[in-house]
């Protein structure tokens, strides 16, 4: 099995004003990094090479992606440049009261839809932490996750 991911956001502006050039400047970069990442499998991406073109729910934009375990994700979000984006996203997205992101497990040949991710997160989002949805908390703790998901 491997971890899909999906988290998502509302743009503070639109992508072609100033305010977002550090982010849309470094779109391809980070996309590259992710593809050369250990373990990346997978990620959602338009005509343009990257997922900005794609919208769910109340026109947020999203990020969708497949990886071999936790760990690689992890060390990609946390070990990479991707880091300093990650710390910098309120100046992008407005910070949401509902949950953002949500990872789920999918067959290692499974490429998720965008309606299959968006229903994963409703259900988190609704329900909490469960095998069908579950958050960074429950990937962060994965041997805990799965003890529990065995007992």
């Amino acid at each position: 099995m491997h971890l899909a991911q999906l988290n998502v956001g509302y743009f503070r502006y639109p992508t072609s004003d100033p305010r977002m050039a550090e982010f849309m400047d470094n779109l391809d970069r980070v996309n590259a990094l992710a593809e050369r990442s250990p373990g990346f499998v997978w990620r959602l991406a338009g005509d343009n090479n990257n997922a900005t073109e794609f919208r769910i729910g109340d026109d947020m934009a999203v990020n969708l992606s497949v990886w071999e375990s936790p760990r690689a994700l992890e060390d990609f979000v946390f070990k990479t440049v991707h880091a300093r984006f990650y710390k910098k996203r309120e100046a992008w997205f407005v910070k949401m009261d509902t949950p953002h992101m949500v990872f789920w497990w999918v067959e290692e040949r499974h490429r998720p839809t965008l309606g299959e991710a968006h229903e994963r997160l409703m259900h988190y989002t609704r329900n909490g932490p469960s095998d069908h949805a579950f958050g960074w908390a429950e990937v962060m703790d994965i041997e805990r996750w799965q003890s529990q998901r065995c007992a």
